[in-house]
Parts: C-alpha cells; structure tokens; sequence
C-alpha cells in the first residue's frame, strides 16, 4: 500500500481505531518529526489529545543512518547489540553520542512545548504513533520508557513495516494496529507518494491545530449537553 502523505496514513489508523474514539482517558503520543503529522490526523479523527514523545536515534560514527540504539526524553538508553558488536563501538564513543542526543533532545523540549509539562501517562490509554518503522530503535525505545511510567494501556499504531519488526514491537506492547506489512520492505519512505521531511516549525503547528480542534470538540460536546 502507498500511502499520499504521512496525513492520509494517520486517517487510516484512526478508521482502524474508532473503538479508541472519545475515550476520556485516551492520548495520542507521537514520536517527532514524521510521527506527529500521522498523530494529528488520528488526534482529529478519534477526538484524543496530541503530545510527542521525543526519542532521538543514535547513528553508528561512521553510518550516522544506521541505528546504533536510541535515547528518549526520560533518559531510557535502548542499544542494539547486534550493531554494537558488528561495528565495534567502544563505550566512549557510545557516550559521546548519547550526549549529543540528550542536547538535542532537549532543544526540542524547548521548541515543541514551549514551557508546558508533557502529558501524564499514568493509568491512561496511550498510543504511541510514528510514520513507519524500519529496525525501531527509536520506538522500542520509547515504548520501554512509556511502560516504566505505568499507563493503564499501552498501544501502537503503526502504518506501516517489516513484518519480523513489527513481531517484535505486538511483544512488548498491549495491542498493535497496522495498515501494511510488505513481504517485501526496502524503506519507510517507499510507501509514501510525499515523504517530505517533517520541520520542527511544522511540528509546532500540528501540536497546535490539534490543541485547537480538542478545545472546539469539547465545546461542541459542551453545547449538545446543554
């Protein structure tokens, strides 16, 4: 399946999710940058708050692309042994990389919430959402991290990646929902006709519209009850 925009692939998980919709408890958690524009559509489509869950890869020194592991906002360090032992990545290098992460993690702290608390996950639904996954190193990492934080039920929605991925992520999590799993996969991107990079400015925008389409949904709910 081809998806037109990271959009479109958020409507067809909140189609595939309507028993989430209105659920008082309920939260969308999307992984930034691509993660949020599918978040916002399924936020819109099941009336759900929206926040991020900010979790940075660690690339391999000479292959910044290929996921040496990940590090969320919470400080959950998820490596993969297999490419650690493959590249020979000694534990200096790997701190190196984890520092400059944990700065960029927190430059989009700053950016994406502008000061505000992130959302509680305690004894709530939360969903955690990207666009795609390939080795999900930065989702088992922020799946691990949202666990430790005890919420009533943990779910992902996922639109799309390798079946033996995604077998992976249906183990560590309450219940999976997915749209596509190619016999066949080469990249995230290759199922997407716009597979455009997400800007940080664009990011802020969704996490905004989605805070004003809950505000006029409440009160909409609000004025049917009076």
């Amino acid at each position: 399946m081809i998806f037109q925009n990271r959009e479109e692939a958020g409507r067809c998980l909140a189609a595939a999710l309507q028993h989430y919709r209105d659920r008082p408890d309920g939260l969308i958690v999307a992984l930034p940058r691509g993660g949020v524009a599918v978040g916002y559509a399924m936020s819109v489509g099941l009336h759900l708050p929206l926040d991020v869950f900010i979790t940075r890869k660690i690339g391999v020194p000479e292959n910044a692309e290929y996921a040496l592991g990940a590090i969320s906002e919470t400080g959950n360090l998820y490596l993969n042994p297999e490419a650690v032992a493959a590249f020979h990545v000694s534990d200096a290098q790997i701190e190196r990389l984890v520092k400059a992460q944990r700065e960029e993690i927190l430059r989009r702290q700053r950016l994406y919430r502008r000061g505000r608390p992130r959302q509680a996950f305690k004894d709530r639904l939360v969903v955690v959402v990207d666009d795609g996954i390939a080795t999900g190193a930065t989702f088992f990492a922020s799946v691990e991290a949202i666990r430790r934080e005890r919420p009533g039920l943990l779910a992902a929605a996922i639109p799309v990646g390798p079946l033996e991925v995604l077998e992976r992520v249906r183990a560590v999590v309450d219940e999976l929902t997915v749209i596509s799993a190619p016999a066949q996969f080469w990249s995230v991107g290759s199922h997407y006709a716009d597979f455009r990079q997400v800007t940080d400015e664009e990011v802020v925008s969704y996490l905004h519209s989605a805070d004003v389409a809950a505000v006029e949904t409440a009160a909409r709910v609000s004025g049917a009850r009076s």
